[in-house]
């Protein structure tokens, strides 16, 4: 990317936005291509990975009564680190919110976080937990694992964040596993990427 004249930081060290809205968007492609052909190289069916024997609609449904549950965990994780263990707070900015400053840049910024935040997220997570239940240790070892990882993901946001996006992704995870489709998840984590872009926005 920076051979083709794409930078990750401005010149007063912020985060760039082209830069961070094209490696979103390209990753998502590409590790999406690198499931699907992972999934045909073992003769599996996506569809029976990601939206099990369960109906859309009836999953889509269940996400929205799934949007006040996450909005719940986040905020009662978020007022007890900030009640017990306030030093987590250790990034006082969210290095993405200087990226949106106008209904343009929040449109944007929409576009990654359905797409890369929340579709490509939860593909990923149904693969991987897919694959630590049959061949690396089971579902509960996956589900530990690669929540602790995508928290881990997010340290740039603070120590706080981390912790509350391992807490997401262990519910995410469960109701994966125990939903065996993937749209609710995607709606519920889109749903609160773009709750906090407009919190945001209109903050």
């Amino acid at each position: 990317m920076t051979a083709i004249g794409l930078q990750p930081f401005e010149t007063d060290g912020s985060l760039a936005m082209n830069y961070v809205v094209v490696l979103s968007l390209a990753d998502a492609v590409v590790l999406i291509m690198l499931i699907l052909w992972l999934l045909a190289l073992h003769g599996e069916s996506p569809r029976n990975l990601f939206l099990g024997s369960r109906g859309i609609v009836q999953e889509f449904k269940f996400s929205i009564l799934l949007i006040p549950l996450v909005l719940f965990l986040v905020v009662v994780a978020s007022a007890s680190l900030q009640h017990f263990a306030p030093w987590l707070h250790n990034v006082p900015e969210n290095p993405y919110e200087p990226l949106i400053q106008t209904t343009a840049d929040a449109s944007i910024f929409a576009l990654v976080a359905i797409i890369a935040g929340g579709v490509r997220e939860e593909i990923q997570r149904a693969f991987i937990l897919y694959r630590f239940e049959r061949y690396l240790g089971g579902s509960a070892t996956g589900v530990i694992l690669f929540s602790l990882v995508f928290g881990a993901g997010h340290l740039m946001q603070g120590w706080d964040a981390a912790i509350i996006t391992t807490l997401l992704g262990v519910l995410w995870s469960i109701v994966y596993l125990i939903r065996r489709s993937v749209i609710g998840p995607i709606v519920s984590h889109a749903s609160f990427n773009l709750i906090q872009i407009i919190h945001h926005l209109i903050s």
